[in-house]
């Protein structure tokens, strides 16, 4: 049932959806993608390209990472509590305009499936999502915008409360655009979180998980809303820069 028109907004100048399915059934009629991973990929990708540095996704940290990460002559990130890593407080001080290949399993997947479908892909946090708003409306196409989640153990999404906040967040801020209910329910959530931002992302899931591992600074990053004017969207060489 997941696949028949009906399940892909297309009634709606602004449609919502998650994970990977969601760019595929709903994404791929959309001139545009926004991709969503508040913790950690989106948010990550926000502070390096406005440091004027360009973010390469990659999907898994392995050998092929390392020789992809050579070949753009790029930095690459490493696990949390490396120097550079998938961690938006380390990479506040990452030097200005870096190269850097960001492996992800959900933000960077999500960014490789939407890149096939052939729209416009853009990424999106709580940091900046006032200016991709912005920048959607001048662009006047459709667009779907993609909360990641997370996955469990068995590879089924977990659905991420701070990235559907944050979806909620931008679509909040498209004025003239017909939202599918979808969209609206997202809208909801974000007005429901809107002024508890931080103690929403403080005590979620995903939130409780990093602040456990020693990464409050990360969760606190994530979760200032409108503080960043970037607009990252992802360039001809598969790489997510500044406009």
């Amino acid at each position: 049932m997941g696949e028949t028109p009906v399940c892909k907004q297309l009634d709606y100048a602004a449609r919502f959806d998650w994970g990977y399915e969601g760019v595929e059934q709903v994404g791929a009629a959309s001139d545009m993608i926004v991709i969503i991973d508040v913790l950690s990929f989106s948010t990550c990708v926000d502070i390096v390209t406005g440091r004027g540095g360009i973010v390469y996704p990659y999907q898994v940290k392995d050998e092929s990472a390392v020789a992809f990460a050579k070949q753009k002559a790029a930095l690459l990130a490493g696990k949390r509590g490396e120097p550079i890593s998938l961690s938006p407080a380390c990479l506040k001080t990452i030097p200005l305009r870096s190269r850097l290949v960001l492996p992800s399993p959900n933000g960077s997947t999500c960014t490789v499936l939407a890149k096939k479908t052939g729209a416009k892909v853009i990424a999106a946090c709580m940091r900046n999502a006032p200016s991709v708003a912005r920048y959607i409306q001048q662009q006047k196409g459709t667009v779907t915008v993609i909360a990641c989640g997370e996955r469990w153990g068995n590879g089924a999404l977990r659905p991420a409360i701070e990235d559907m906040i944050a979806a909620g967040a931008l679509l909040h801020e498209l004025e003239g655009y017909r939202l599918s209910p979808e969209a609206e329910i997202a809208v909801a959530a974000f007005r429901s979180a809107q002024g508890h931002i931080p103690a929403y992302l403080q005590k979620c899931a995903s939130g409780q998980e990093l602040i456990s591992m020693g990464y409050p600074e990360d969760v606190a990053l994530a979760a200032q809303w409108n503080r960043s004017c970037t607009v990252p969207v992802l360039n001809n060489d598969f790489a997510y820069e500044a406009i």
